[in-house]
Order: C-alpha cells, then sequence, then structure tokens
C-alpha cells in the first residue's frame, strides 16, 4: 500500500513538472497560470502545492530538468569528436542548436534569471553544465599547452556560448543566426587553442 501510494505521487509530481514545462516553454513564466498547470496536468491545487510550494519553485525544478536534458546532449554530442578541440565544439555546437526550440529558450534563457535568479543559475549551471565544460579544457592542458585557470576559464567560454545563443533567440532569422554564432564560438576555441598550443 505504502509502495503505491509512493509511486502514484512520484507519478503525480511527474506530470506536474511536465505540465509547467509544457506551459512555462509555450507561454513564459509570467504568462503561465497555476491554473493552467492544473488544467494540463490533470491534478487539483492542493496536489501541486503538496509537491510544490510555489510557481516559482515548480520552475526551478523545471529549469533545473531542462539544463539537465541540454547537458545531457552536449555530452552526447561531444563524445563525437575525436580529440578535446573537436569535441568541445560539437558540443557548443549542440546548446547553439538546442537554443532553437522555443521552449528550451523561453525556459533557460529569457525567463531563468528573471525568476530564480543570477546566483541559482549558477548552481545549476555547476550541476550539469561547467563540469563536462571543465572536463574538456583540462583535456586540452596536455595537447594544447593550455595555460590558464581551468576552472575561469570553463565560466567564460560557457558564458561566450550562451551569448552566442541569445544572439540565435533575438535574430530575425534564427538559423542564419546558428550559423553565425556557431562560426564564432568555433573561431573563438581556435584562436584560444591556437594562442596557447
Amino acid at each position: 500500500m505504502t509502495d503505491r501510494r509512493v509511486e502514484k505521487g512520484k507519478d503525480t509530481r511527474d506530470r506536474i513538472i511536465e505540465a509547467g514545462r509544457n506551459a512555462f516553454g509555450r507561454d513564459g513564466y509570467e504568462a503561465t497560470s497555476i491554473a493552467t498547470i492544473l488544467d494540463e496536468a490533470a491534478v487539483t491545487k492542493g496536489a501541486l502545492y503538496h509537491h510544490f510550494a510555489s510557481k516559482e519553485e515548480l520552475f526551478d525544478v523545471v529549469l533545473d530538468r531542462v539544463t539537465q536534458e541540454i547537458a545531457e546532449s552536449v555530452a552526447q554530442r561531444a563524445r563525437t569528436g575525436g580529440d578535446p578541440v573537436t569535441s568541445l565544439k560539437a558540443g557548443c555546437g549542440a546548446w547553439l542548436e538546442m537554443a532553437l526550440d522555443p521552449a528550451v529558450q523561453r525556459i533557460t534563457l529569457l525567463d531563468a534569471a528573471a525568476v530564480v535568479g543570477w546566483a541559482r543559475m549558477r548552481e545549476i549551471d555547476n550541476r550539469h553544465t561547467l563540469g563536462g565544460m571543465r572536463s574538456n579544457l583540462e583535456r586540452l592542458v596536455g595537447p594544447s599547452g593550455l595555460d590558464a585557470d581551468v576552472e575561469l576559464l570553463a565560466h567564460m567560454v560557457l558564458a561566450a556560448v550562451n551569448e552566442a545563443a541569445l544572439f540565435i533567440v533575438r535574430a530575425e532569422d534564427p538559423q542564419a543566426a546558428l550559423q553565425v554564432g556557431r562560426e564564432a564560438v568555433e573561431t573563438l576555441i581556435d584562436r584560444l587553442t591556437l594562442a596557447t598550443g
């Protein structure tokens, strides 16, 4: 009986998160009402507030989950690179491609800072994305003679890729902006490794 109750609670929580992701990704945080989430998840207000204290807390969980999914896709693509530079370019390119998705744009790039704040965004990045960036840059230390603080460099490269993603989001022609953004990031990586190699 207890196991069934736990499983039902987990299922309800997952439905709420999925409904929140759909609504936040489609309408944005401000325009998404609790009523919309309740309708999409087919749950009661009591069930929602049993799992999440507020709409902001739900958004935080959705943001964390979307960021984790991005990190997993980036890592998968990065593994296709035969060397550290190609791997880094492939991973960054995967993130820029994902920035074309309107739900990803809205949740991670447009609403996140206003809803959860910069410090929380950094915590989420630290948990999901910076580790992979740091690991790849550490692989560059030997082959290219990279002489820099890897931790700081990981933050800087990630910031550059995020700016390229924002460039894509704000562009009138996102597909053309994707190409420009990808070329800019690859040039940055090439210059970084050339200057230190």
